[in-house]
């Protein structure tokens, strides 16, 4: 996977793609650019036979200290470029909720959009001292990014209002204690546990993998227990049919390791 990225970092490691916001200098303050670079890296993974999961972290010491201020805020309320009207029209979430697994690792701050981007990955792992903030209100706008949706699911609706109305900073520590993320260690083992977290979801087979990530999507928060039921059963039968699934029955049988990866090639 050869980019050439200005804003973000890739490197490919025993098929784990791990993504690096590398605007270090300004502690990975997010801009269009980054955006649009981000959005490039993850189609082309999801395209890459040799990548089967994803992890996302940050240069230095923030993960990603919220949008820039002179280049998305003062442009956007300008008019001017480089604010892109277009780009409230792209769908971060849908490619993040079709994408091959995707794994946070949160490094230090984690601060606006630096944080709700993130919250539609499959799993959220924060260093023990980073700290997360959905200031939005305080800067008097709303949560974007479906946050206010994410949010409410992982912390419940009472939690959810105190972080979103209040816009306070909380620690790793207590992000896990309300649920909003997964899982805490320390900064030297952070990379090393988010990349295996994102292996142990990728090497399964994929088709499964992309079916389960869009009924996770669909049905979390569906109350038609029948429509929940015919949604599976659908996915069930595309399963069904996959080289993975004859795969896995083939090596049971076999009494072999299965090869995922191979059988995708046939």
């Amino acid at each position: 996977m050869a980019q050439n990225f200005e804003t973000i970092l890739t490197q490919v490691d025993d098929g784990i793609l791990t993504i690096t916001l590398n605007r270090p200098d300004k502690l990975n303050a997010w801009t269009y650019q980054m955006g649009a670079e981000l959005r490039e890296a993850i189609l082309a993974a999801n395209d890459d036979a040799a990548i089967d999961a994803m992890v996302v972290t940050g240069n230095g010491r923030a993960f990603c200290a919220g949008a820039d201020i002179a280049l998305v805020f003062d442009a956007q309320s300008k008019q001017a470029p480089p604010y892109r009207a277009e780009a409230r029209t792209e769908d971060w979430v849908a490619l993040v909720r079709r994408s091959k697994p995707m794994v946070a690792a949160i490094n230090g701050a984690a601060i606006g959009v630096g944080l709700s981007q993130v919250l539609a990955m499959d799993q959220i792992l924060c260093a023990d001292s980073a700290t997360l903030s959905l200031r939005f209100v305080k800067l008097g706008l709303v949560p974007e990014l479906a946050s206010s949706h994410f949010v409410a699911q992982r912390c419940g609706f009472g939690a959810a209002s105190n972080l979103i109305l209040t816009g306070r900073t909380v620690s790793a520590v207590e992000a896990q204690s309300l649920r909003l993320i997964d899982g805490v260690t320390s900064p030297e083992s952070l990379l090393e546990s988010a990349q295996a977290l994102a292996r142990a979801m990728g090497e399964n087979p994929q088709a499964a993998v992309r079916e389960a990530k869009r009924l996770l999507s669909l049905n979390a928060a569906e109350g038609d227990v029948e429509l929940v039921l015919r949604r599976e059963f659908a996915a069930l039968d595309r399963c069904y049919t996959s080289a993975e699934h004859r795969e896995a029955i083939d090596a049971f049988l076999e009494k072999r390791s299965p090869d995922f990866r191979q059988a995708r090639t046939r």
